[in-house]
Order: structure tokens, then sequence, then C-alpha cells
């Protein structure tokens, strides 16, 4: 379907703010295959908010149709493209509620992942985007492992692990900054926990060598030195150690 090879491209991180989507009174007591070709056309004239309320008013009118849960797919996709995204996530969420076992149900994991995706930039809505792509793309990797989505997805999760991560370490280093050790241990810690397979774990090993030794505690120090030497003989963090 067209919906999958145009969204399937998209890697680039962007800001945009959500909305709602009107059923129009025009599409009321209309024949289905009346209000499909309007809303079709709609998306040919890339009139995509236009095209989401006719998809909607279809799926509203006709709930028993075999075309109900299709109409709720090119509704969400066409509020994703018109950047309506929590258009597009009360969408899916309608769809998920009603068609559970639908077989565009990977489609949609993923288009409710990439809705919060493109909102990681936007500082102001910060941490939690990042936090809610990452679950939506782990949900459909863990249950669709095969699907045409699942390799986009892993991409997906590994830039955001990156981006949490990375995230933590520059609070990390403003607590070591204001010399506040415990918190930085904490941040730090829960780097190597969590993110181990991030590009900020050397670091992360490389700095809670320089906190417990700020506080005297050298066997920890020592502890999280060898275990970097070993885990990452050939890192720039690795040659930093003394």
């Amino acid at each position: 379907m067209k919906k999958i090879f145009a969204l399937v491209g998209i890697t680039g991180l962007l800001a945009a703010c959500g909305g709602t989507t009107d059923i129009p009174a025009s599409a009321l007591d209309r024949p289905l295959d009346e209000i499909y070709r309007t809303a079709y056309a709609q998306m040919d004239k890339e009139h995509y908010d236009a095209a989401a309320a006719e998809f909607l008013a279809a799926e509203t009118q006709y709930p028993s149709s075999p075309w109900a849960a299709d109409a709720l797919v090119m509704a969400a996709y066409s509020q994703y493209l018109d950047k309506d995204f929590a258009g597009a996530i009360l969408t899916v969420d309608r769809f998920m509620r009603f068609h559970p076992g639908h077989k565009d149900v990977p489609y949609m994991l993923y288009l409710r992942g990439m809705c919060y995706y493109r909102q990681v930039s936007d500082v102001r809505r910060e941490p939690g985007m990042s936090v809610y792509a990452l679950q939506q793309f782990e949900q459909l990797v863990e249950r669709f492992p095969r699907s045409e989505y699942a390799k986009n997805a892993k991409n997906k999760i590994a830039i955001l692990k990156n981006y949490i991560a990375g995230k933590v370490m520059y609070s990390a280093r403003t607590d070591m900054h204001d010399e506040n050790w415990p918190s930085a241990i904490s941040r730090l810690q829960s780097v190597i926990s969590g993110a181990q397979d991030t590009v900020m774990t050397p670091e992360a090993m490389f700095r809670l060598t320089e906190c417990y030794t700020a506080i005297g505690l050298d066997t920890q120090a020592a502890g999280y030195a060898d275990m970097l030497r070993l885990n990452f003989p050939d890192n720039e963090w690795t040659k930093k150690l003394k």
C-alpha cells in the first residue's frame, strides 16, 4: 500500500504540534464509496486534514463495514502526513481498541511510534516523547519480529537509546561539575545498567572512575577502570585512563 512505503523512508527528527480532525458535515449520510473517493481525491491534492476527516467519517458512519478498519488506518496516516501527531495517535488508539487482531496492527504500532519519534527534537516535549517512541518500537519488534517494519523499528530503537542515554550523560556531567557525586553516580550507573549497548557506555564507565576517585573510593574506581579496559580496550575513553 502507498502509505507503507511513504512512511518507512522517513528518518528525520522534526517538531510539530498536534490537533484534532472534525468530520465534515458534507460527509454525513453519503454512500461509503463516495466518501472514499472524496478522501482519496483530497489525498491526491495533499489536503491531508480534509482526507483524514473523510476517512474518519467513513469509519464513523459505517463501523460494521469491512472497510472500517482500513478507514482508520488511512485516517491516521493522513493525520500523520498533516503533522497532526496528536490526532493520529488518537486514531491509532481507536483502531487498536476495535481491531486488535487486524493485519495492519504492525503498521499502526509503527505509525504511533513515528508520531512520537517526529517530536523528539522538540525539547519542550522531552523526555517523554523519546521514551514513548522507544516503547512503541520495542513493542512492535517484540510482537511482530518478522514484520516488514521490524528492521526500521530496530534502527529507531538504537537511535532513541543513544539519544536518551546522551541526555542522562549530559545531566551526569552537570552533576559532576557541581560536585553532586551521588546524583552523578546514580545517573552514570543507570546508563551502564539500562543502556549498555549505546555509545555512551564507555564514557559512563570512565566518569564513574572519576566520581569514585573524587570521593575517595579507590577500589570502586579501579573496578570501573578495569571494566572499561576489558570491554572497550581500544576506545578513546579507555586511552584516557591513567
